[in-house]
Parts: structure tokens; sequence; C-alpha cells
């Protein structure tokens, strides 16, 4: 049994479609999920990883565990998936961990935890995801105007789907153990391009307008801890030779380049529709 937690999410919903689809048995896993979320050969468990305690039914049977980095326990929620059986845990953690510690000190104490917890491991670090752009959705919309801040800043945004690719290989029993991968797209894009690609998948013109930096960081609070604000607004800004570089490892994994942004634009122009 793969369990999948974060399953309602852009990387966990494509996870479990693509499990699913090579007949795998999983068990879905999210605060609100319900069985009409998943297909019907798929078990849903509604389960919060901020509370530990109460993950028995939903790692149950499980072998291998898909980790997000959620609550504050990563101790608490891998002892509870080794009580459940479980073997393996794949770790979604984030790129930052490498290139900015200060910053990203709460995935890097998930990374740790999943290091040492005496089960078999791989660390998927992801950049950016295409998904950001899904913050634009209402904007494009209503007026087909999207905002953001450093406009010629380009970085190399990885599509969810490629990530959901790689953690399949690497939850198979014996692949990937002790690995930790980087996941970029094949090409650094700024967010002016990817507006354009938004413009291009949907056959009409979008507005891209530049934020401030301030401008950027009031609406980042809202959602954001103070300290992750500040190291993605470093990332965006002036990110590191690190941060702007193609990774090889969604190719290295899957055996083929990793899918452009203008691709997933393509893909998801309903969302922008």
């Amino acid at each position: 049994m793969y369990v999948v937690t974060g399953a309602t999410g852009n990387v966990g919903q494509a996870l479990v479609r693509m499990l699913a689809e090579a007949r795998l048995p999983v068990t879905a896993v999210a605060r609100h999920i319900t069985q009409a979320d998943v297909p019907p050969e798929v078990r849903a468990v509604a389960a919060d990883l901020a509370e530990p305690a109460g993950l028995g039914a939903a790692f149950e049977g499980g072998k291998a565990l898909f980790l997000l980095v959620a609550g504050e326990d990563p101790h608490g929620i891998l002892d509870a998936a080794k009580t459940a059986g479980i073997r393996k845990v794949v770790l979604l953690s984030t790129q930052g961990v490498g290139t900015r510690p200060e910053a990203y000190r709460h995935p890097a104490l998930f990374e740790a935890a999943v290091q040492h917890s005496g089960l078999d491991w791989t660390v998927l670090r992801s950049g950016g995801m295409a998904t950001n752009a899904f913050a634009w959705a209402e904007s494009i919309r209503a007026g087909r105007e999207a905002a953001a801040p450093f406009g010629d800043v380009g970085l190399p945004f990885v599509d969810p789907a490629d990530v959901a690719a790689v953690a399949v290989a690497a939850l198979r029993p014996g692949a990937h153990l002790g690995a930790t991968y980087t996941l970029t797209g094949p090409a650094a894009t700024t967010p002016r391009e990817r507006a354009a690609a938004i413009a291009t998948a949907l056959g009409e013109p979008v507005r891209f307008t530049e934020q401030t930096r301030a401008e950027a960081r009031e609406l980042m609070s809202r959602f954001m801890p103070p300290p992750v604000v500040e190291g993605t607004l470093a990332i965006l800004g002036t990110p590191t030779e690190d941060e702007q570089r193609v990774s090889p490892d969604v190719e290295r994994v899957l055996g083929r380049a990793p899918g452009s942004f203008a691709a997933w634009a393509e893909r998801s122009a309903t969302a922008f529709r």
C-alpha cells in the first residue's frame, strides 16, 4: 500500500492518479479529503499531519509513504509510520533547504528527521512549481492581467506532474535509497515570460504588471511566515547560481527531459479562462 499525504494538492493529486493508473494500492490522505476526491479504487482517509496521534488509520497497511512538510512534529509522524509498518518514506521538501538554510529551517528539520528515522528514504527538493501561476487565475479570468515582482528574473519552474512522476519512481521498494534530488524544469523562465505563455495557451493577450518588492511582501505575508516570505523574495529577486541552474535530476530519474512551463500552461489553460 502506498500512502500519499497532501493528496488533494498539486503534486499529491497527480501522484495518486499515477499510482492508481499503475494499478497500485493507494491510500490518499488530506485534512478534508472525501472518497469523491479520488478514483474509486483509491482509499481516502481524512487526517492531519499536525496531529500525529491521529494518523494510525491513515497509515494502516502502508509500506511506502509520500510525506509533505506539514505540522511541527516530524518525529511523531515518522513514529506513527513505523508503528503502522511503513518501511520507506519519500519526503517532498524544497530547494531552499540547500540554498538558503536559514530561511528554510522547518523543511530542514523534516529532512533530518527522515534521514535519521531508520526507514528507507528519498528526499525530493522541489524548485518553484509551475502551479504557483494559479495565483494569477482570478486576475487573468477577471481582467487578463498578471502581477508579480522581479518581472525579468528567470527561474526553472518545475511541472508538479514531473515531481509526482519522480515520486512514483522513488516510492518503489529498493529504489533511490538515500538520494536527495533537486527537481527543476528544463529552462529558466521569467514571470513576464510565464504570463506570455499563459496568454498563448488562452489565445488572448495577458497584461503583465510588475509589483514592487513591498507590494509582493504584503501579499505573501497573508499566508506565509516572515522568514519564508523573505526567503522567497530573495529567491525570486536575487537567485543564486544554484537556484537558476537547471538540475539534471528529473531526467536522471525519469529518462526524459522535464516538461516546459509552456506545456503546463497549455494543459492548465482552463483554470485561466
